[in-house]
């Protein structure tokens, strides 16, 4: 019998998620979406910062730390320009980084409820992929 693979198994995923870890991003989701017939990835990531250059921070860190350490760049980049709400696009996974209560107003998680979702502790995550 074939085992479902975990987030934990996409090496990108992964990587994107020590990026936000490592600026300090809050509350990071990860929602599996890759069972759902009408989704447009596989997977989201959600996190916030707590201010608007700490969103731009996190989504200029991220698409440095992806492409030196994976060598990929996100599709597209957008929301840069206000930074309440920047979205990136590195194909089968997207990525929403919020200022903290713009994140509550949109509540993705709950448009989602669909997938698999996943909260990210930080500890756990730390000692897994040390």
């Amino acid at each position: 019998m074939r085992q479902k693979k975990s987030w934990q198994d996409n090496v990108m995923l992964r990587t994107i998620i020590e990026g936000i870890i490592e600026k300090k991003g809050k509350e990071i989701v990860c929602i599996d979406l890759s069972r759902l017939d009408y989704a447009i990835c596989s997977y989201f990531v959600i996190c916030h910062g707590d201010s608007v250059p700490h969103v731009q921070a996190l989504a200029d860190f991220l698409e440095q730390y992806a492409g030196q350490t994976l060598g990929v760049r996100p599709y597209s980049v957008q929301g840069m320009e206000n930074s309440l709400w920047v979205v990136m696009d590195f194909g089968d996974i997207f990525v929403h980084i919020f200022k903290g209560e713009v994140r509550s107003f949109y509540s993705l998680e709950g448009l989602w409820a669909d997938g698999h979702l996943t909260q990210i502790d930080e500890p756990v995550f730390n000692q897994k992929h040390k």
